[in-house]
């Protein structure tokens, strides 16, 4: 029998709206996955009487673990961190398979009454905000009709990641109409795919392809991972033995607390070193390799990276999974460029042919901020590139919104957390101060820099359609957890770059609000 899901349970309106009139919320969160659960979460706990509701575009909960369907998906952080604060977690495994995750993020909301907050199949389109109103109308799509609606609300929540959900990055390959079999992105993986027994090329080094890699070797003849140039990878034991001795000693959420700082300090540690000391971290990585691979394999060719740790994202591997695979013969690694796809297989620079049956592009991501939502203030389009980040979660010039995104350098969820806590704040904050606006606004001399400081091909080619940030707080991104529990958990919020109004016809453009507040401190 299988299992029922949201996507089972009919959709979620509102019976008491008269008919043409918008639904009003107090908040209204865009996009039902990891971030938007958390968040809704969060809102319940410390806003309990706003109301409030999920818009999906997709047709169930989850986002980026309800999507992807790939051979052996995981996450390559730890579940200690990557879990809610809120909510231990106590499987085995504290690295884990994508359908474990998926079932934690669905439990936490059955747990908390947030299924039925959540409207499935709702696409938002657009946001209009009004300083008249001192309200967002969001134009909304339903994705099974067309039909389009409106909601309103006076707090904007973007939840939805910053990549696409409808479509994966693949190169253009010379000749890929002439290959006779498969080309398949993980992003879009057939069910049906048969590689038993067959030759998979999987092109990529990322973190879905060392995870690709492994497990697709356990049931094709062999698994060959083409990449252009070696990324860092490191293993990672899949249980975490003091995590295991602690629950035994320690009441489940103490043991989940100790565990989770522990974890946070060494990824923290390992950060800092890594930018600081990069030739100690590189060989600190290298002997990890060294020990888990034959003697005498080339790890200078196919596992020395032409770049310093965490300049782009480091994968890791739990239980060396990826390294046992190529010791055992079932995988290995070409590191070569494509000249053109063949018949076969894949024709490479060096002359070489790699034979396929199946080839896997595990090329990337296409980035899509805030789901690729139009938003307007007071009837001016608003450019995000223009844009600046304040405290890694609202946009200057752009009223009553904020947006989550993770932590680039750790998990994600630590910098969600923050920023659901955050929100709550600032919403309480407003209400207990009779404000019906909140603006961020730049100091002119703060200068611009890019959001990300990331050279990952998928972060370079989209970076320009994203906010910047700036050269100095609030307006600076850290990617540090401990800075932020400081600044964003404790810190004052009326902080001078936050601008405040009690409702006044104001536009977002003006350099003197009504009701501005004094800064706290």
């Amino acid at each position: 029998m299988r299992a029922v899901t949201l996507a089972d349970q009919p959709v979620c309106e509102n019976p008491d709206v008269a008919e043409g009139t918008p639904e009003h919320l107090d908040v209204l969160i865009v996009g039902a996955g990891l971030s938007g659960v958390g968040a809704a979460w969060h809102l319940q706990d410390r806003c309990p009487d706003k109301t409030y509701a999920i818009l999906e575009a997709r047709g169930d909960l989850g986002g980026t673990w309800d999507l992807f369907r790939y051979p052996g998906i995981r996450s390559d952080s730890d579940m200690h961190t990557l879990g809610y604060r809120f909510k231990p977690w106590t499987e085995e495994k504290s690295i884990t398979d994508g359908p474990a995750i998926l079932e934690y993020v669905r439990q936490t909301a059955r747990e908390n009454g947030i299924e039925a907050k959540i409207r499935l199949r709702h696409r938002v389109l657009a946001a209009e905000w009004s300083s008249e109103q001192a309200r967002w109308t969001v134009e909304v799509e339903r994705t099974e009709s067309g039909e389009k609606l409106q909601l309103t609300c006076d707090f904007l929540w973007a939840c939805s990641g910053y990549y696409r959900y409808d479509e994966g990055y693949t190169p253009q390959f010379e000749g890929v109409e002439r290959f006779r079999g498969p080309v398949v992105h993980p992003q879009h993986w057939p069910e049906d795919l048969d590689y038993s027994g067959k030759r998979v090329v999987v092109i990529g080094s990322g973190a879905t392809a060392v995870t690709l890699v492994p497990a697709m070797a356990k049931q094709a003849a062999h698994v060959t991972m083409l990449q252009r140039s070696p990324t860092y990878i490191a293993s990672l034991p899949a249980e975490d033995g003091i995590a295991r001795a602690l629950r035994r000693r320690l009441p489940e959420r103490a043991a989940y607390a100790a565990v989770r700082w522990k974890n946070i300090l060494i990824q923290t540690l390992f950060y800092q070193l890594s930018r600081r000391r990069p030739g100690m971290i590189r060989r600190f990585v290298r002997r990890g390799v060294e020990r888990a691979l034959p003697p005498g394999y080339d790890i200078d060719k196919h596992f020395e990276p032409h770049y310093n740790p965490w300049d782009q994202r480091m994968c890791l591997v739990p239980d060396g999974d990826l390294f046992e695979a190529i010791s055992d013969g079932s995988a290995s690694v070409a590191t070569d460029a494509i000249e053109t796809f063949t018949e076969r297989g894949l024709a490479l620079t060096s002359g070489e042919e790699l034979e396929a049956d199946v080839i896997v592009t595990a090329t990337g991501l296409n980035l899509l901020f805030l789901g690729g939502v139009q938003l307007t203030v007071d009837g001016k389009a608003v450019e995000v590139p223009s844009t600046m980040a304040y405290k890694g979660m609202m946009l200057s010039g752009v009223p009553n919104m904020a947006f989550t995104v993770g932590y680039t350098n750790a998990s994600w969820t630590l910098k969600a957390d923050l920023t659901s806590e955050y929100v709550c704040r600032l919403l309480n904050h407003m209400d207990a101060h009779g404000y019906r606006r909140c603006l961020p606004e730049v100091d002119p001399t703060v200068r611009e820099q890019p959001l990300l400081d990331f050279t990952s091909g998928y972060v370079l080619r989209s970076l320009h359609e994203f906010p910047r940030q700036g050269s100095q707080q609030p307006w600076k991104l850290r990617q540090n957890y401990l800075f932020d529990i400081r600044t964003i958990r404790r810190g004052a919020i009326e902080d001078g770059a936050l601008r405040f109004s009690n409702g006044a016809v104001v536009t977002h453009e003006d350099s003197n609000p009504v009701g501005v507040g004094t800064p706290a401190g």
